[in-house]
């Protein structure tokens, strides 16, 4: 820190000025981050949606919204998303995480006007969002807390977890919403899992006699996104293994096990 005392003559005020600089937050790895789950965030226009996942990607407890408002003065709008930040982070401490995922989002005028056109609704949702803004407090804010942020691939998250996650977690007492379940979605893409729901094993009297499709496959195991391998069988034995029209690598439609999708935020030193 540094203190600059100044002293004015004509008024007979002296005047202290402080200044200092934020030393650079340091960096977790990721599966130290990892280790005790995540909490995944899904950013909206009006509320944040966040829910705590354990460390095999299942949702625990209730969800939670934090609500903002992005109308008014600029001033307002700062206030309130550093009010909905603050309640989140004192959400994934009680939970006991060590970390945030959140969408690596990235809204430009100019992407927005070639890729949406005249839905100016739309276009003006993107440009009062603000996501550079929003990005850049929540890891500072974080840094505070000593709570690292873990960003991710924001493709089809939404589609996915209404796809996999909105219907099997909806109860009598409970509605989840589509927001909810991409919250969910995130969480478990940074965890390293796929997004879909294993499904249960089939009746004893099918092919695969009870498989352990139940299991939660570990995000080291190889070729947990692929396809089964088709094998020749009477009818299709001119077809070779793994060469059936359907055949193919959901590695790259999940992305959950590509290296590109994930990292990690610091605060810079400036």
């Amino acid at each position: 820190m540094a203190y600059r005392i100044h002293h004015d003559t004509a008024r007979g005020r002296w005047y202290v000025t402080a200044s200092w600089q934020r030393a650079a937050a340091p960096v977790l790895p990721l599966q130290a981050a990892l280790a005790h789950g995540v909490v995944g965030v899904d950013m909206n226009d009006d509320h944040l949606a966040a829910w705590q996942l354990d460390v095999h990607g299942n949702p625990v407890g209730e969800p939670r919204r934090f609500f903002y408002d992005l109308t008014g003065t600029a001033e307002h709008r700062d206030a309130q998303l550093r009010h909905a930040l603050t309640r989140l982070l004192h959400y994934a401490r009680r939970c006991g995480a060590a970390a945030i995922a959140i969408e690596d989002l990235d809204f430009t005028d100019g992407t927005s006007r070639e890729k949406h056109g005249r839905n100016t609704r739309f276009r003006r949702l993107l440009s009062r969002f603000p996501t550079a803004k929003l990005r850049a407090r929540l890891v500072s804010m974080a840094a505070e807390q000593n709570l690292a942020v873990v960003a991710v691939d924001p493709a089809y998250t939404s589609r996915w977890g209404a796809q996999h996650w909105q219907k099997p977690l909806t109860t009598p007492r409970r509605k989840t919403s589509r927001h909810d379940a991409a919250s969910i979605a995130v969480g478990r893409r940074a965890l390293g899992h796929p997004i879909r729901r294993r499904t249960a094993p089939p009746h004893p009297d099918q092919s695969d006699r009870g498989g352990h499709r139940t299991a939660q496959a570990r995000p080291d195991t190889r070729r947990r996104e692929e396809t089964r391998p088709h094998l020749p069988g009477p009818r299709t034995g001119c077809v070779p293994p793994g060469g059936g029209a359907k055949a193919g690598d959901q590695g790259a439609q999940h992305r959950s096990g590509h290296p590109v999708e994930q990292q990690s935020w610091q605060q810079d030193s400036q």
